[in-house]
C-alpha cells in the first residue's frame, strides 16, 4: 500500500525565511528517486535546487512558478511504498495524514535534507493533532493543490505542535524576525510558530502584528479613509514591482546600512600609470595573466594589514568593536539578477595569481546565478570597482555589517604634475566609505593615502612586512 508523504520547504540556512520558485524539475505523475532535485528556488542570497527526500511518485505540487514560499510551507506531496499505480494512489491519500510520522523511517526516505529541516530523529518529540473527520485529513490531488499557501499552517498534513515557549529558548533563528518583532514591540513569547519545530517565522510575526493592528485601525478618524482614496490613484497610475528575491533583500540590506551606520566618506586622486604599466610587464613575462582587480585587492589587504579598524565590525549590543582575523573581501558584480557581492576567502593570504582565479570564477557564477549562499557571506572588507561603468567617484553604501568600502574609478588619461612637469598621465580617484564608530577621519585618511601610493608606486609592497 502506498502512502503520501508532504515534502515542504526546507530551511536553506544563513537565516532566510523565504524562497521563490523559479522552476519546477518535475511533473504530477512523475517519479522521483530520493534525494533527487524537485525545484528550483531563488532565495534572498543564490538560486538552489532542492532535493527530495522521500523516492515514488509526485502526486501534487504546492506553487506556481514565481510564487514565494514561507520555510515550512508544503512543496509537494509524494507517494512511497507500492506499485505507484493509480489506484493505489488513490488509496494512499486518505491515510497519508495518520501515517506521516512514521513512514520517515522507511526504506523511502534518505534524512539528507538542508540545513534546519530536520530528519525522522525529532519527530517521537511531537505530538499531532488529528482532523475530526477522515476527508480533513486527506492529501490534495494535483487538481486540489494550493498554488500559493498563505503560510505552512494552511498545509493539510498533521500540525507538530511545540513545546510551549517558556519551557525552552525562543524557536526562533532569523536575526531579521527577532529585529522586526523588536522595532515593533512584539513579545516573541507570545507568537506561535508555524515552522519546522514550532519555528517562529516573519509571516508569524507579520501576522500577529496586522492582528494588534486592527483595533488602531478601527479607532482611525473617519477623514483618514478620504485621504486614502485620495491618494490611491495617484500611487496606483505607476508601475508596481515587488521588492522580492535578491532585489528585495538589497533593499533590506541596504536600508539598515544607512539607518544602523553612521558613515563618511573621503577620496583622493592617485597617478596608476606605475601600476598599469607593472601589470603590463606581469602579463607579457608569460604565466597565467593578472586582472587588475587582483591588484587593488592585494593593495586593499597589505592597508588593511597595517589598518585592522577598517576590517572590523560592530556590535552595538556588547558596546564591542569586533576586529577580524582574516581578510574576506567582497566585491561588487553586477549581474542580469541585480548586484550581488561574492567573498573571496582569505584574500590577504593569496598570491595575484590566486586572487585572478578566484575573482574569475565567482564573477561567472554570479552571472550564470550559481552563487552558493556561502559564496556571498562572511564578508569582512569590500572592493567596489565602479569605473567600469565609466564613472569616477561614488559614495557607495557600507556592505552591512561590515566597516568599510573602498571605491575605484575609472582609469582616463588625465593632465598630471609629474616630476615637477605637466604630462599626461593614467588617473584614478579612489574613495573610502567608512563606519565612524570604528575609527576617526586620521585613521581612514591613513589607510586611504597608503592604498594611493601603493597604487602610484607599487613597488611600495615590497617594503610591507
Amino acid at each position: 500500500m502506498a502512502q503520501v508523504l508532504e515534502f515542504k520547504l526546507p530551511d536553506l540556512g544563513e537565516g532566510l525565511t523565504e524562497a521563490e520558485i523559479v522552476r519546477w524539475l518535475v511533473a504530477v505523475g512523475d517519479v522521483v528517486a530520493i534525494d533527487q532535485p524537485v525545484v528550483e528556488v531563488e532565495t534572498a542570497k543564490a538560486m538552489v535546487e532542492v532535493p527530495c527526500p522521500y523516492g515514488g511518485v509526485v502526486t501534487a505540487r504546492y506553487g506556481e512558478e514565481g510564487t514565494e514560499l514561507p520555510v515550512g510551507a508544503p512543496l509537494l506531496t509524494v507517494a512511497v511504498g507500492g506499485t505507484g499505480a493509480p489506484e493505489e494512489l488513490a488509496e494512499a491519500a486518505p491515510e497519508a495524514a495518520p501515517t506521516a510520522a512514521e513512514s520517515a523511517v522507511s526504506s523511502e526516505y534518505s534524512g539528507n535534507v538542508l540545513v534546519g529541516y530536520g530528519t525522522a530523529g525529532p519527530a517521537a518529540r511531537r505530538r499531532r493533532v488529528k482532523h475530526a473527520s477522515p476527508t480533513a485529513a486527506q492529501a490534495p490531488t494535483a487538481a486540489q493543490a494550493p498554488t500559493a499557501p498563505k503560510a505552512p499552517a494552511a498545509a493539510p498534513a498533521p500540525v507538530a505542535v511545540a513545546a510551549p515557549a517558556s519551557a525552552g529558548p525562543l524557536p526562533v533563528i532569523s536575526p531579521l524576525v527577532r529585529k522586526l518583532a523588536r522595532d515593533r514591540g512584539l513579545d516573541l513569547r507570545e507568537v506561535r510558530g508555524s515552522g519546522p519545530e514550532g519555528l517562529i517565522l516573519r509571516a508569524d510575526v507579520e501576522l500577529a502584528l496586522a492582528a494588534l493592528e486592527r483595533p488602531v485601525a478601527a479607532l482611525a478618524p473617519a477623514s483618514a479613509p478620504a485621504a486614502s482614496r485620495a491618494a490611491t490613484p495617484v500611487a496606483a497610475a505607476g508601475e508596481r514591482i515587488p521588492l522580492r528575491g535578491l532585489r528585495g533583500a538589497v533593499a533590506d540590506k541596504l536600508s539598515r546600512s544607512r539607518t544602523e551606520i553612521p558613515d563618511a566618506t573621503c577620496w583622493v586622486d592617485a597617478d596608476a600609470t606605475e601600476l598599469m604599466a607593472a601589470r603590463r610587464a606581469m602579463n607579457t613575462a608569460g604565466g597565467p595573466k593578472i586582472s587588475l582587480l587582483a591588484l587593488l585587492a592585494r593593495i586593499c589587504a597589505h592597508a588593511l594589514d597595517r589598518f585592522p579598524e577598517l576590517n572590523s565590525t560592530v556590535d552595538m549590543a556588547a558596546r564591542e568593536i569586533v576586529r577580524l582575523p582574516a581578510v574576506h573581501l567582497g566585491f561588487a558584480a553586477q549581474t542580469p539578477r541585480g548586484l550581488v557581492v561574492p567573498v573571496v576567502r582569505d584574500a590577504g593570504t593569496r598570491t595575484a595569481e590566486s586572487l585572478t582565479e578566484e575573482f574569475a570564477r565567482l564573477t561567472e557564477s554570479a552571472r550564470q546565478g550559481t552563487l552558493t549562499p556561502a559564496d556571498l557571506t562572511g564578508g569582512t572588507f569590500t572592493l567596489n570597482n565602479y569605473g567600469v561603468f565609466g564613472v569616477d567617484g561614488s559614495t557607495p553604501i557600507i556592505n552591512h555589517p561590515e566597516a568599510a568600502m573602498l571605491g575605484v574609478g575609472r582609469i582616463i588619461p588625465k593632465p598630471w604634475v609629474h616630476q615637477g612637469e605637466l604630462a599626461v598621465r593614467q588617473v584614478v580617484q579612489l574613495s573610502l566609505t567608512f563606519d565612524h564608530r570604528v575609527c576617526d577621519g586620521g585613521t581612514a585618511g591613513g589607510f586611504l593615502r597608503y592604498v594611493a601610493d601603493c597604487v602610484e608606486q607599487p613597488a611600495v609592497l615590497l617594503r610591507t612586512v
